[in-house]
């Protein structure tokens, strides 16, 4: 029951994340779509929820719930499966907590000082969600985890600088605003998305910040994982395109959602997997 819950939640999404879970064999790909499913479901508080009072509530309780599962005795399914699948596969369950508060930061948290804040975001996000996931990939080096914090890292910048626009109608800013005072760009200029030089420039060194650890996340996959790590690698590739996409159209992410088109998704996955079943 809880594997047709995670299924149906994935389906649902039709996030490119989850693309190339379908390489997987099947004890693999149903433990990614819980994990995924975990993430969805969390980030949705948050996401679906306009009372900030119950999404607080929500929060709390999901908590408490994620600690029955460890007992297997959660009202809900998912969390007593999401248990399981990280007991079979060896994935430390601070993982999950840590997730959780990266979400619970949203409630509380609209803007960050310094890049160091903006960090420990990132990483409680989205690389929480790497390590959990390169547990299932099969991940044997101490090293790939070091490679799975910088991509997240990466790869949440790279969401961070495509929905400047959606983030601003929630009254969210997540560039360090020692940033945005760098550029001389203000909050107020931001938020009514004021497109101009400064901005472009304020862009472009967020895209320059985003490039370097997606550098220092490929210097760091050693190179007897990087057939396990298949899937992340296309993820990799898949959000520095899109980051490369932005780039092109300088930055004009007021104007469209600049997001990479889903047949050009497909191909990157196929490209590489291709790639890697020639050549290793």
């Amino acid at each position: 029951m809880g594997i047709t819950v995670a299924a149906d939640i994935v389906r649902e999404s039709h996030s490119s994340f989850t693309l190339p879970f379908l390489l997987f064999p099947k004890e693999q790909r149903e433990a990614l779509n819980t994990v995924y499913a975990f993430c969805r479901r969390t980030d949705d508080i948050v996401d679906e929820i306009e009372d900030t009072s119950l999404r607080v509530l929500f929060l709390k309780k999901w908590r408490e719930e994620l600690g029955n599962a460890l007992n297997g005795n959660s009202e809900y399914v998912l969390l007593n499966q999401l248990i399981v699948v990280a007991k079979k596969f060896n994935i430390p369950i601070e993982y999950f907590y840590q997730l959780i508060e990266g979400v619970e930061m949203d409630l509380n948290k609209t803007r960050y000082r310094t890049f160091d804040e903006l960090q420990q975001y990132c990483e409680y996000v989205a690389s929480s969600v790497g390590l959990m996931c390169i547990e299932i990939f099969g991940a044997r080096k101490e090293q790939t985890k070091e490679y799975a914090l910088n991509l997240g890292i990466a790869l949440q910048l790279t969401n961070i600088i495509r929905d400047v626009k959606e983030d601003a109608k929630q009254g969210r800013i997540y560039f360090p605003l020692e940033d945005l005072q760098r550029f001389n760009y203000s909050e107020n200029e931001l938020l009514k998305n004021l497109y101009n030089d400064k901005f472009v420039a304020l862009m472009n060194f967020q895209t320059q910040r985003a490039q370097e650890f997606y550098e220092r996340a490929m210097q760091l996959l050693p190179h007897e994982e990087k057939r396990s790590m298949f899937a992340a690698k296309i993820m990799e590739r898949v959000y520095y395109h899109t980051l490369i996409r932005i780039k092109k159209f300088r930055y004009n992410v007021f104007e469209r959602k600049l997001s990479l088109p889903k047949y050009l998704r497909i191909l990157i996955a196929m490209k590489y997997w291709v790639k890697l079943r020639l050549f290793g």
